[in-house]
Protein backbone atom coordinates (compact mmCIF):
# COMPACT_ATOMS: atom_id res chain seq x y z
CA UNK A 1 0.00 0.00 0.00
CA UNK A 2 1.56 3.64 -0.88
CA UNK A 3 1.58 6.07 1.15
CA UNK A 4 1.49 9.78 0.58
CA UNK A 5 4.03 12.22 1.92
CA UNK A 6 3.14 15.84 3.02
CA UNK A 7 4.43 19.27 1.66
CA UNK A 8 6.71 19.73 4.89
CA UNK A 9 7.84 16.13 4.69
CA UNK A 10 8.95 16.69 1.07
CA UNK A 11 10.62 20.03 2.01
CA UNK A 12 12.94 17.92 4.96
CA UNK A 13 13.86 15.35 3.00
CA UNK A 14 14.98 17.80 0.28
CA UNK A 15 16.88 19.51 3.32
CA UNK A 16 18.41 16.44 4.25
CA UNK A 17 19.74 16.04 0.55
CA UNK A 18 21.09 19.22 0.23
CA UNK A 19 22.60 18.48 2.78
CA UNK A 20 24.37 15.78 1.94
CA UNK A 21 25.72 17.07 -1.16
CA UNK A 22 27.00 19.89 0.20
CA UNK A 23 30.80 19.43 1.81
CA UNK A 24 30.76 22.80 3.59
CA UNK A 25 27.31 21.62 5.01
CA UNK A 26 28.63 18.54 5.92
CA UNK A 27 32.27 20.13 7.13
CA UNK A 28 30.00 22.57 9.54
CA UNK A 29 28.26 19.56 11.13
CA UNK A 30 31.51 18.13 12.19
CA UNK A 31 33.08 21.00 13.91
CA UNK A 32 31.85 21.11 17.05
CA UNK A 33 32.25 24.89 17.67
CA UNK A 34 31.18 26.21 14.18
CA UNK A 35 27.94 27.73 14.22
CA UNK A 36 25.71 27.48 11.34
CA UNK A 37 24.85 30.06 8.94
CA UNK A 38 21.24 29.22 9.79
CA UNK A 39 21.33 29.42 13.17
CA UNK A 40 17.41 31.20 13.98
CA UNK A 41 16.31 27.76 11.66
CA UNK A 42 18.20 25.42 13.35
CA UNK A 43 17.08 26.84 17.10
CA UNK A 44 13.13 26.64 15.96
CA UNK A 45 13.81 23.21 14.56
CA UNK A 46 15.36 22.47 18.18
CA UNK A 47 11.90 24.11 19.78
CA UNK A 48 10.05 22.03 18.30
CA UNK A 49 12.03 19.10 19.03
CA UNK A 50 11.92 19.74 22.79
CA UNK A 51 8.17 20.87 22.84
CA UNK A 52 7.11 17.53 21.26
CA UNK A 53 8.82 15.84 24.33
CA UNK A 54 5.86 15.41 26.52
CA UNK A 55 6.08 13.10 29.84
CA UNK A 56 2.51 11.33 30.31
CA UNK A 57 0.77 11.84 34.12
CA UNK A 58 2.50 8.12 34.61
CA UNK A 59 6.15 9.69 34.01
CA UNK A 60 5.87 13.05 35.59
CA UNK A 61 4.52 11.33 38.92
CA UNK A 62 7.71 9.62 39.10
CA UNK A 63 10.49 11.59 38.05
CA UNK A 64 8.74 14.22 40.42
CA UNK A 65 8.69 12.04 43.20
CA UNK A 66 12.85 10.96 42.46
CA UNK A 67 13.52 14.43 42.41
CA UNK A 68 12.14 14.90 46.09
CA UNK A 69 13.17 12.07 46.99
CA UNK A 70 16.99 13.08 45.86
CA UNK A 71 16.42 16.91 47.72
CA UNK A 72 15.25 15.37 50.64
CA UNK A 73 18.69 13.01 51.08
CA UNK A 74 20.56 15.91 50.61
CA UNK A 75 18.73 17.92 53.13
CA UNK A 76 19.03 15.15 55.60
CA UNK A 77 23.39 15.04 55.00
CA UNK A 78 23.34 18.48 56.26
CA UNK A 79 25.24 18.92 59.60
CA UNK A 80 22.57 20.88 61.14
CA UNK A 81 20.03 18.04 60.32
CA UNK A 82 22.34 15.09 62.30
CA UNK A 83 22.87 15.36 65.80
CA UNK A 84 26.51 15.89 67.33
CA UNK A 85 28.24 12.79 66.64
CA UNK A 86 26.20 11.21 64.27
CA UNK A 87 27.25 10.76 60.52
CA UNK A 88 25.14 9.08 57.52
CA UNK A 89 26.17 8.37 53.95
CA UNK A 90 24.56 9.33 51.09
CA UNK A 91 23.10 5.69 50.21
CA UNK A 92 21.53 5.80 53.59
CA UNK A 93 20.44 9.69 53.40
CA UNK A 94 18.60 8.65 50.06
CA UNK A 95 17.00 5.25 51.91
CA UNK A 96 15.69 7.92 54.80
CA UNK A 97 14.04 9.98 52.18
CA UNK A 98 12.32 7.34 50.03
CA UNK A 99 11.12 5.47 52.97
CA UNK A 100 9.56 9.38 53.77
CA UNK A 101 8.44 10.46 50.74
CA UNK A 102 7.00 6.70 50.04
CA UNK A 103 4.99 6.89 53.45
CA UNK A 104 7.05 3.68 54.77
CA UNK A 105 8.71 3.69 57.94
CA UNK A 106 11.18 1.48 57.08
CA UNK A 107 14.64 3.19 58.85
CA UNK A 108 18.53 2.22 58.75
CA UNK A 109 19.35 4.91 61.62
CA UNK A 110 16.98 5.42 64.24
CA UNK A 111 15.15 9.16 63.73
CA UNK A 112 14.74 9.56 67.11
CA UNK A 113 18.33 9.79 68.34
CA UNK A 114 20.45 10.73 64.90
CA UNK A 115 18.09 13.68 63.73
CA UNK A 116 17.88 17.35 65.47
CA UNK A 117 15.09 18.62 65.26
CA UNK A 118 15.49 20.36 61.94
CA UNK A 119 16.18 16.75 60.29
CA UNK A 120 13.06 15.36 61.80
CA UNK A 121 10.97 18.60 60.14
CA UNK A 122 12.71 17.73 56.73
CA UNK A 123 11.40 14.06 57.24
CA UNK A 124 8.30 15.22 58.37
CA UNK A 125 7.58 17.65 55.15
CA UNK A 126 8.34 14.74 52.65
CA UNK A 127 6.20 12.54 54.38
CA UNK A 128 3.25 15.32 54.01
CA UNK A 129 4.36 15.82 50.42
CA UNK A 130 5.09 12.48 49.60
CA UNK A 131 1.56 11.35 51.21
CA UNK A 132 -0.57 13.78 49.73
CA UNK A 133 1.60 13.94 46.39
CA UNK A 134 3.39 16.84 45.13
CA UNK A 135 0.45 17.26 42.97
CA UNK A 136 -1.44 18.53 45.44
CA UNK A 137 0.58 20.85 46.51
CA UNK A 138 1.56 22.82 43.28
CA UNK A 139 -1.96 23.02 42.22
CA UNK A 140 -2.17 24.45 46.10
CA UNK A 141 0.35 27.15 45.34
CA UNK A 142 -1.19 27.88 42.24
CA UNK A 143 -4.46 28.67 43.58
CA UNK A 144 -3.00 30.72 45.88
CA UNK A 145 -1.01 32.93 43.24
CA UNK A 146 -4.34 33.03 41.69
CA UNK A 147 -2.76 30.93 38.86
CA UNK A 148 -5.43 28.98 36.52
CA UNK A 149 -5.06 25.54 36.55
CA UNK A 150 -3.62 23.96 33.16
CA UNK A 151 -4.89 20.63 31.59
CA UNK A 152 -1.73 18.93 32.08
CA UNK A 153 -1.86 19.67 35.81
CA UNK A 154 -5.42 18.51 36.45
CA UNK A 155 -4.07 15.11 34.70
CA UNK A 156 -1.02 14.81 36.78
CA UNK A 157 -3.81 15.48 39.76
CA UNK A 158 -6.51 13.03 38.14
CA UNK A 159 -3.71 10.44 38.00
CA UNK A 160 -2.05 11.16 41.50
CA UNK A 161 -5.65 10.99 43.56
CA UNK A 162 -6.56 7.83 41.37
CA UNK A 163 -9.94 9.33 39.77
CA UNK A 164 -11.99 8.26 36.74
CA UNK A 165 -12.61 12.23 35.16
CA UNK A 166 -11.28 15.13 35.70
CA UNK A 167 -14.52 16.98 36.40
CA UNK A 168 -14.02 18.49 40.09
CA UNK A 169 -10.50 17.60 40.27
CA UNK A 170 -9.51 21.01 41.49
CA UNK A 171 -12.56 21.39 44.22
CA UNK A 172 -11.40 17.97 45.18
CA UNK A 173 -7.68 18.84 45.80
CA UNK A 174 -8.77 21.80 48.05
CA UNK A 175 -11.56 19.61 49.55
CA UNK A 176 -8.41 17.10 50.13
CA UNK A 177 -5.99 19.79 52.01
CA UNK A 178 -9.09 20.86 54.30
CA UNK A 179 -9.40 18.34 55.10
CA UNK A 180 -6.20 16.80 56.11
CA UNK A 181 -5.51 20.02 57.93
CA UNK A 182 -8.59 19.00 60.22
CA UNK A 183 -7.61 15.13 60.92
CA UNK A 184 -4.19 16.20 61.45
CA UNK A 185 -5.20 18.60 63.69
CA UNK A 186 -7.10 16.96 65.87
CA UNK A 187 -5.19 14.04 65.95
CA UNK A 188 -2.60 16.26 67.35
CA UNK A 189 -4.47 18.04 69.76
CA UNK A 190 -5.43 14.73 71.37
CA UNK A 191 -2.11 12.89 71.45
CA UNK A 192 -0.50 16.19 72.85
CA UNK A 193 -3.05 16.34 75.69
CA UNK A 194 -2.40 12.61 75.70
CA UNK A 195 1.70 13.01 76.20
CA UNK A 196 1.40 16.12 78.29
CA UNK A 197 1.14 14.36 81.30
CA UNK A 198 4.63 12.41 80.32
CA UNK A 199 6.91 15.53 79.32
CA UNK A 200 6.74 19.04 79.08
CA UNK A 201 4.04 20.56 76.94
CA UNK A 202 6.39 21.81 74.61
CA UNK A 203 7.60 18.12 73.58
CA UNK A 204 4.35 16.80 73.63
CA UNK A 205 2.83 19.66 71.11
CA UNK A 206 5.99 19.00 68.97
CA UNK A 207 5.14 15.22 69.17
CA UNK A 208 1.59 15.09 68.98
CA UNK A 209 2.02 16.89 65.39
CA UNK A 210 4.94 14.77 64.53
CA UNK A 211 3.31 11.45 65.42
CA UNK A 212 -0.75 12.60 63.95
CA UNK A 213 1.00 13.45 60.29
CA UNK A 214 3.06 10.40 60.46
CA UNK A 215 0.03 8.10 61.12
CA UNK A 216 -2.32 10.18 58.87
CA UNK A 217 -0.41 9.66 55.86
CA UNK A 218 0.51 6.02 56.82
CA UNK A 219 4.32 6.21 57.40
CA UNK A 220 4.92 4.79 60.55
CA UNK A 221 7.55 7.12 61.46
CA UNK A 222 8.46 7.67 65.20
CA UNK A 223 10.75 9.90 67.13
CA UNK A 224 10.01 8.16 70.33
CA UNK A 225 13.97 6.46 70.25
CA UNK A 226 16.02 3.32 69.85
CA UNK A 227 13.50 1.98 67.53
CA UNK A 228 10.87 1.08 70.36
CA UNK A 229 7.95 2.61 68.05
CA UNK A 230 4.86 2.98 70.43
CA UNK A 231 5.68 -0.07 72.69
CA UNK A 232 5.71 2.28 75.88
CA UNK A 233 2.49 2.90 75.14
CA UNK A 234 0.69 -0.74 74.77
CA UNK A 235 -1.69 -0.48 77.21
CA UNK A 236 -2.23 3.37 76.58
CA UNK A 237 -6.35 3.40 75.16
CA UNK A 238 -5.90 6.98 74.09
CA UNK A 239 -2.68 6.77 71.97
CA UNK A 240 -3.69 3.39 70.45
CA UNK A 241 -6.97 4.81 69.43
CA UNK A 242 -6.02 7.92 68.53
CA UNK A 243 -3.21 6.23 66.40
CA UNK A 244 -5.24 3.77 64.75
CA UNK A 245 -8.14 6.51 64.13
CA UNK A 246 -5.34 8.29 62.11
CA UNK A 247 -4.26 5.58 59.64
CA UNK A 248 -7.56 4.03 59.55
CA UNK A 249 -8.83 7.11 57.92
CA UNK A 250 -5.96 7.97 55.79
CA UNK A 251 -6.08 4.36 54.49
CA UNK A 252 -9.71 4.70 53.56
CA UNK A 253 -8.77 7.18 50.81
CA UNK A 254 -9.97 10.76 50.21
CA UNK A 255 -12.46 10.40 48.23
CA UNK A 256 -14.37 7.74 50.01
CA UNK A 257 -13.89 9.77 53.12
CA UNK A 258 -15.27 12.63 51.19
CA UNK A 259 -18.31 11.00 49.97
CA UNK A 260 -19.34 9.14 53.14
CA UNK A 261 -19.33 12.78 55.02
CA UNK A 262 -21.69 14.21 52.55
CA UNK A 263 -23.35 12.00 52.03
CA UNK A 264 -25.40 10.82 55.68
CA UNK A 265 -27.56 7.87 53.97
CA UNK A 266 -25.73 4.70 53.35
CA UNK A 267 -27.47 3.70 50.29
CA UNK A 268 -26.06 6.83 48.42
CA UNK A 269 -22.54 5.76 48.77
CA UNK A 270 -20.98 4.64 45.48
CA UNK A 271 -20.08 0.74 44.67
CA UNK A 272 -16.23 2.25 45.49
CA UNK A 273 -17.27 3.60 48.61
CA UNK A 274 -19.59 0.47 50.14
CA UNK A 275 -16.79 -1.87 49.20
CA UNK A 276 -14.20 -0.12 50.76
CA UNK A 277 -16.01 0.64 54.10
CA UNK A 278 -17.19 -3.24 53.93
CA UNK A 279 -13.72 -5.21 53.55
CA UNK A 280 -12.25 -2.48 55.86
CA UNK A 281 -14.51 -3.39 58.90
CA UNK A 282 -14.24 -7.10 57.86
CA UNK A 283 -10.56 -7.19 57.48
CA UNK A 284 -9.69 -5.37 60.40
CA UNK A 285 -12.27 -6.76 62.52
CA UNK A 286 -11.15 -10.77 60.91
CA UNK A 287 -7.04 -9.67 61.78
CA UNK A 288 -7.54 -8.35 65.19
CA UNK A 289 -9.28 -11.36 66.42
CA UNK A 290 -7.05 -14.27 64.65
CA UNK A 291 -3.80 -11.72 66.05
CA UNK A 292 -5.94 -11.85 69.40
CA UNK A 293 -5.77 -15.91 69.18
CA UNK A 294 -2.81 -16.23 67.70
CA UNK A 295 -0.99 -14.61 70.49
CA UNK A 296 -2.59 -14.38 73.76
CA UNK A 297 -0.65 -17.49 74.65
CA UNK A 298 2.60 -16.06 74.29
CA UNK A 299 4.35 -14.28 76.45
CA UNK A 300 6.87 -12.23 74.64
CA UNK A 301 4.30 -10.65 73.26
CA UNK A 302 0.76 -10.70 75.11
CA UNK A 303 0.60 -13.31 77.20
CA UNK A 304 2.26 -11.28 79.70
CA UNK A 305 -0.22 -8.12 79.18
CA UNK A 306 -3.66 -8.07 81.65
CA UNK A 307 -6.83 -8.75 79.45
CA UNK A 308 -7.59 -4.94 78.35
CA UNK A 309 -4.12 -4.63 77.28
CA UNK A 310 -4.69 -7.68 75.62
CA UNK A 311 -7.61 -6.29 73.51
CA UNK A 312 -5.99 -2.84 72.71
CA UNK A 313 -3.00 -4.21 71.55
CA UNK A 314 -4.71 -7.40 69.19
CA UNK A 315 -7.09 -4.34 67.77
CA UNK A 316 -3.40 -2.10 67.28
CA UNK A 317 -1.66 -4.79 65.54
CA UNK A 318 -4.44 -6.13 63.94
CA UNK A 319 -5.39 -3.09 62.00
CA UNK A 320 -1.75 -1.51 61.13
CA UNK A 321 -0.46 -3.64 59.04
CA UNK A 322 -2.18 -2.86 55.74
CA UNK A 323 -1.14 0.39 56.33
CA UNK A 324 1.27 2.15 59.11
CA UNK A 325 4.19 0.63 60.81
CA UNK A 326 3.65 1.31 64.15
CA UNK A 327 4.07 -1.43 66.71
CA UNK A 328 3.07 -1.75 69.99
CA UNK A 329 4.52 -5.10 70.84
CA UNK A 330 8.48 -6.84 69.67
CA UNK A 331 7.20 -8.01 66.39
CA UNK A 332 10.58 -10.29 66.43
CA UNK A 333 9.23 -12.20 69.21
CA UNK A 334 5.55 -12.94 67.12
CA UNK A 335 4.75 -16.52 66.61
CA UNK A 336 5.46 -18.10 62.58
CA UNK A 337 1.48 -17.95 62.11
CA UNK A 338 0.92 -14.47 62.89
CA UNK A 339 4.00 -13.00 60.74
CA UNK A 340 2.17 -14.98 57.86
CA UNK A 341 -0.86 -13.39 58.72
CA UNK A 342 1.00 -9.43 59.26
CA UNK A 343 2.49 -10.64 55.28
CA UNK A 344 -1.05 -11.42 53.66
CA UNK A 345 -2.36 -7.91 55.03
CA UNK A 346 0.82 -5.93 54.03
CA UNK A 347 0.36 -7.41 51.22
CA UNK A 348 -3.79 -6.32 50.29
CA UNK A 349 -2.43 -2.80 51.53
CA UNK A 350 -5.48 -0.34 52.05
CA UNK A 351 -7.82 1.35 49.50
CA UNK A 352 -7.48 3.01 46.19
CA UNK A 353 -6.51 6.94 46.21
CA UNK A 354 -5.17 6.52 50.04
CA UNK A 355 -2.09 6.81 51.50
CA UNK A 356 -1.57 3.55 52.02
CA UNK A 357 0.03 0.92 49.86
CA UNK A 358 0.03 -2.91 48.86
CA UNK A 359 -2.31 -4.04 45.89
CA UNK A 360 -5.33 -2.53 47.82
CA UNK A 361 -8.58 -3.92 49.09
CA UNK A 362 -10.60 -3.37 45.92
CA UNK A 363 -8.04 -4.78 43.77
CA UNK A 364 -8.14 -7.99 46.29
CA UNK A 365 -11.96 -8.08 46.53
CA UNK A 366 -12.26 -7.60 42.97
CA UNK A 367 -10.10 -10.96 42.90
CA UNK A 368 -12.16 -12.49 45.23
CA UNK A 369 -15.44 -11.72 43.03
CA UNK A 370 -13.80 -13.36 39.79
CA UNK A 371 -13.00 -16.68 41.33
CA UNK A 372 -16.74 -16.80 43.19
CA UNK A 373 -18.15 -15.97 39.31
CA UNK A 374 -15.75 -18.32 38.07
CA UNK A 375 -17.09 -21.15 40.45
CA UNK A 376 -20.47 -19.97 40.19
CA UNK A 377 -20.25 -20.39 36.21
CA UNK A 378 -21.57 -16.81 35.20
CA UNK A 379 -20.46 -14.76 33.09
CA UNK A 380 -20.70 -11.23 34.50
CA UNK A 381 -18.69 -10.11 37.60
CA UNK A 382 -21.23 -8.47 39.74
CA UNK A 383 -21.88 -7.38 43.51
CA UNK A 384 -24.59 -5.01 45.11
CA UNK A 385 -26.72 -5.60 42.08
CA UNK A 386 -23.98 -3.49 39.96
CA UNK A 387 -21.76 -5.22 37.20
CA UNK A 388 -17.93 -4.56 36.97
CA UNK A 389 -16.15 -3.87 33.75
CA UNK A 390 -14.24 -6.17 32.62
CA UNK A 391 -10.94 -3.45 32.05
CA UNK A 392 -11.35 -3.27 35.82
CA UNK A 393 -11.07 -7.26 36.47
CA UNK A 394 -7.51 -6.98 33.83
CA UNK A 395 -6.26 -4.29 35.99
CA UNK A 396 -6.77 -5.94 39.51
CA UNK A 397 -5.29 -9.03 38.06
CA UNK A 398 -2.30 -7.21 36.85
CA UNK A 399 -1.55 -5.51 39.68
CA UNK A 400 -1.46 -8.57 41.71
CA UNK A 401 0.49 -10.37 39.11
CA UNK A 402 3.10 -7.81 39.33
CA UNK A 403 3.15 -7.28 43.08
CA UNK A 404 3.39 -10.97 43.36
CA UNK A 405 6.35 -11.14 40.59
CA UNK A 406 8.13 -7.91 42.52
CA UNK A 407 7.64 -9.30 46.52
CA UNK A 408 8.68 -13.21 44.91
CA UNK A 409 11.83 -11.23 42.70
CA UNK A 410 13.01 -9.08 46.04
CA UNK A 411 12.72 -11.73 48.35
CA UNK A 412 15.36 -13.82 46.25
CA UNK A 413 17.11 -11.32 45.62
CA UNK A 414 17.59 -10.42 48.88
CA UNK A 415 18.53 -13.76 50.10
CA UNK A 416 21.36 -13.97 47.84
CA UNK A 417 22.73 -10.47 49.28
CA UNK A 418 21.77 -10.85 52.82
CA UNK A 419 23.85 -13.43 55.03
CA UNK A 420 22.73 -14.70 57.97
CA UNK A 421 19.31 -13.75 58.03
CA UNK A 422 16.19 -16.33 57.15
CA UNK A 423 14.14 -16.22 54.47
CA UNK A 424 11.17 -15.96 56.82
CA UNK A 425 12.23 -11.98 57.87
CA UNK A 426 13.79 -11.06 54.67
CA UNK A 427 10.32 -12.15 52.80
CA UNK A 428 8.65 -10.16 55.50
CA UNK A 429 10.77 -7.17 54.85
CA UNK A 430 9.88 -7.22 51.22
CA UNK A 431 6.32 -7.17 51.57
CA UNK A 432 6.87 -4.61 54.18
CA UNK A 433 8.43 -2.43 51.54
CA UNK A 434 6.21 -3.02 48.90
CA UNK A 435 2.93 -1.90 50.65
CA UNK A 436 4.49 1.19 51.96
CA UNK A 437 3.63 -0.46 55.75
CA UNK A 438 7.33 -0.06 57.46
CA UNK A 439 7.20 -3.15 60.18
CA UNK A 440 10.19 -4.77 60.31
CA UNK A 441 12.04 -7.90 62.10
CA UNK A 442 14.48 -6.06 62.78
CA UNK A 443 16.17 -6.33 59.80
CA UNK A 444 16.24 -3.28 58.37
CA UNK A 445 19.16 -1.67 60.16
CA UNK A 446 21.61 -4.62 59.16
CA UNK A 447 20.25 -4.32 55.22
CA UNK A 448 23.61 -4.54 53.12
CA UNK A 449 23.66 -1.96 50.31
CA UNK A 450 22.79 -3.61 47.55
CA UNK A 451 20.04 -5.02 50.28
CA UNK A 452 19.29 -1.08 50.86
CA UNK A 453 18.63 -0.58 47.17
CA UNK A 454 16.46 -3.42 46.84
CA UNK A 455 14.05 -1.96 49.39
CA UNK A 456 14.26 1.16 47.81
CA UNK A 457 12.81 0.12 44.70
CA UNK A 458 10.04 -1.47 46.14
CA UNK A 459 8.82 1.26 48.50
CA UNK A 460 8.58 3.54 45.33
CA UNK A 461 6.77 1.08 43.41
CA UNK A 462 4.84 -0.01 46.30
CA UNK A 463 3.66 4.21 47.01
CA UNK A 464 3.28 5.05 43.07
CA UNK A 465 1.80 1.86 42.01
CA UNK A 466 3.10 -1.24 40.16
CA UNK A 467 0.61 -0.21 37.20
CA UNK A 468 2.40 3.02 37.16
CA UNK A 469 5.47 2.40 37.63
CA UNK A 470 5.04 -0.48 34.07
CA UNK A 471 2.99 2.76 32.41
CA UNK A 472 5.84 5.00 32.70
CA UNK A 473 8.29 3.10 31.37
CA UNK A 474 6.16 1.96 28.55
CA UNK A 475 5.17 3.72 25.27
CA UNK A 476 1.35 5.12 24.87
CA UNK A 477 0.31 2.99 21.60
CA UNK A 478 -2.67 3.09 19.91
CA UNK A 479 -4.61 -0.49 19.91
CA UNK A 480 -4.52 -2.31 16.56
CA UNK A 481 -7.47 -2.26 14.56
CA UNK A 482 -7.80 -5.92 14.26
CA UNK A 483 -8.53 -9.13 15.90
CA UNK A 484 -6.70 -12.64 15.40
CA UNK A 485 -8.14 -15.66 15.33
CA UNK A 486 -9.08 -17.07 18.50
CA UNK A 487 -7.59 -20.79 20.06
CA UNK A 488 -8.06 -22.09 22.90
CA UNK A 489 -5.40 -23.30 25.80
CA UNK A 490 -5.18 -26.33 28.16
CA UNK A 491 -5.77 -24.18 31.41
CA UNK A 492 -5.79 -26.27 34.96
Amino acid sequence: MFQTKTHNEFQNQNQNQDQNHNPNKRLNKMLPNHQPNNQPGNQNRQLKRINQIRFSPPQTLSLGFLILIVLGALLLMLPVSLKPGKAITFLDALFEATSAVCVTGLVVTDTGTTFTAFGQIVLLLLIQVGGLGFMTFGILVALLLGKKISLSNRLMAQSALNQFNLSGIVKLVQMVLMMTLIVEGAGALLLALTWARDMPLGWAVYYGIFHSISSFNNAGFDIMGNYASMTAYVGSWPVNLVLSSLYIIGGLGFTVILEVLQKRNIRQWSLNTKTVMAVTLLLNGAASVLFFLLERHNPLTLGSLPLSDQIIASYFQGTVPRTAGFNTIDLTQMNSDSVMLMMGLMFIGGASGSTAGGIKITSFFLLLLVVWTFVKQREDITFLRRRIPKDLVFRAMAIAMIGIGLVFTASFLLQITETGIPLMNLAFEAVSAFGTVGLTLGVTPHLSDWGRCIIMVLMFVGRLGPLTIALALTRSRKAPNLKYPEEKILIG
